[in-house]
């Protein structure tokens, strides 16, 4: 759990909303708390302490109780936000550097099992405990309290409450602090768990929060689970919240093209480091540091992770290993097993997939063999992101002949993923960028380049079936580059 503080001099706003670290540089929380305002420059987020600051007469901090500030380096809130009937209610933040602390994971896309009504779930929050003053807790609080039907808090709410992008739990007020256990002002943000998963933020609810009858309602997480993934693990090369793309010549220059929604922004040049002799580059942040780094294949086979060092304020490069020439394809698609940590790809000479689990820390564990006869596809398997909408990372393969194939993530770490399914053909193309979810609309996209050097985005669907759109043509000229990522 996290403090958020905001505070803005010119204006006057501040306010308190609580959230939950989900990668040691990202915050979920309510997009109430977070869109229209300037987190960048008025905001605090304090880790790391159960108990709120201690302030004096005069508002000044005198002990931080045990609890470490961080500033905001960029936010993010649902595009489809809704302030008038706080719908699509998610925000991520994404802190300057990142904190130590147990994180918690989103629930699944495909998470039915925690919403079912009777389900016991654990609410969490800083907010008001009487509704007879404005007064926040000191302390953390923590509450149990059962998930409910749609219908139930449709009955009280009526069209307010939408079934699907909001889920209500706990018992009905008793319309006085007797007996009531509700969210409140400054809860909002906060996660309500099931099983070590957030399956829901602190929304909203009634004013005062005991009127009789009353359920405290919070935003679906499952519902947007898609959504929220690749604000924490995409190539944001930019910090807008978009996947960028990466591109390098064969003489080591290398640049950066940004995306602006329906293509990309005019390229520019990447310094921190050499970019000559490399065969393979992949963007990721392996050790989720709020900064996209870059694993790099060299000609002699070493693979290195290019990063940020937020502490030193640098570029450094670490080798993984050597020997990796062997493998015909190397990708980082991201959590392949559903532990919430990047993870490496590879086929070898003799077909073999072999999947290398992330820690969070920019290494690899121990491979364990997931496939056979992906020979047949030679270099020409991609990914990074969701392209079917549910939560899972997936796979595109282009055969010989010009077929495209998909294989459905299934959040399994021995058979991570499912049987192929044909989801194109004609697929001649010297060259192939998956790198998330470019147009920032939740799904992951694919970019090709043709024979003459066109660039084509095929814009994801989220379709299991047909996860591609048609191809529109984003750019020309790009045979210059030998390089993709």
């Amino acid at each position: 759990m996290v403090q958020l503080w905001y505070s803005d001099p010119n204006t006057g706003d501040g306010f308190f909303c609580s959230g939950t670290l989900v990668a040691p540089a990202k915050v979920l929380t309510a997009a109430h708390c977070v869109a229209g305002y300037d987190w960048a420059h008025n905001g605090v987020v304090v880790s790391g302490s159960a108990e709120l600051p201690t302030f004096d007469s005069s508002g000044n901090v005198t002990s931080m109780n045990g609890g470490t500030a961080n500033g905001v380096l960029r936010q993010w809130s649902h595009p489809s936000f809704n302030l008038a009937t706080v719908n699509n209610d998610v925000a991520v933040l994404t802190l300057d550097a990142p904190v130590a602390g147990k994180t918690l994971p989103i629930t699944s896309a495909t998470d039915t099992t925690s919403y079912a009504p009777g389900t016991q779930a654990a609410v969490y929050g800083w907010g008001r405990t009487s509704s007879t003053n404005d007064n926040i807790s000191q302390m953390l609080q923590t509450a149990t309290v059962p998930i409910d039907a749609d219908s139930t808090c449709t009955s009280f709410y009526g069209s307010d409450f939408v079934p699907g992008h909001m889920t209500c739990a706990g018992n009905p007020a008793t319309g006085s602090d007797s007996g009531t256990v509700a969210t409140c002002n400054g809860d909002s943000g906060g996660p309500l768990t099931v099983g070590g998963r957030i399956v829901g933020v602190v929304s909203w609810g009634v004013q005062d929060c005991v009127a009789q009858g009353a359920y405290s309602v919070f935003s679906k997480v499952g519902t947007y689970a898609t959504t929220i993934d690749p604000r924490l693990d995409d190539t944001d090369l930019s910090g807008d919240g978009r996947a960028d793309m990466f591109a390098g010549t064969s003489g080591g220059s290398a640049y950066e093209y940004d995306s602006k929604g329906t293509g990309f922004i005019g390229r520019q040049g990447l310094g921190g480091g050499s970019w000559s002799g490399l065969n393979l580059v992949r963007q990721a942040d392996l050790n989720r540091s709020g900064y996209q780094g870059f694993l790099m294949r060299t000609t002699g086979g070493s693979l290195k992770w290019r990063h940020i060092d937020p502490a030193a304020n640098s570029v450094v490069d670490s080798t993984i290993g050597g020997g990796w020439n062997t493998m015909k394809f190397v990708t980082l698609p991201g959590d392949v097993n559903g532990d919430g940590y990047c993870d490496l790809v590879a086929a070898d000479t003799s077909g073999n997939l072999w999947l290398y689990p992330g820690n969070g820390k920019g290494w690899f564990g121990s491979r364990t063999q997931i496939g056979h006869g992906w020979d047949i596809y030679g270099s020409k398997v991609y990914g990074h992101g969701d392209f079917t909408h549910d939560g899972r990372s997936d796979l595109l393969a282009q055969d010989g002949s010009g077929n495209l194939w998909l294989y459905k993530g299934t959040g399994s770490a021995t058979n991570p993923f499912a049987s192929r399914v044909k989801v194109g053909y004609g697929y001649h193309y010297t060259a192939y960028d998956t790198v998330g979810d470019i147009t920032g609309d939740g799904n992951a996209d694919l970019v090709t380049r043709d024979s003459s050097g066109n660039l084509w985005l095929y814009k994801g669907t989220g379709s299991a079936t047909a996860p591609l759109s048609s191809r529109v043509q984003i750019g020309y000229g790009y045979n210059i580059y030998s390089l993709f990522g």
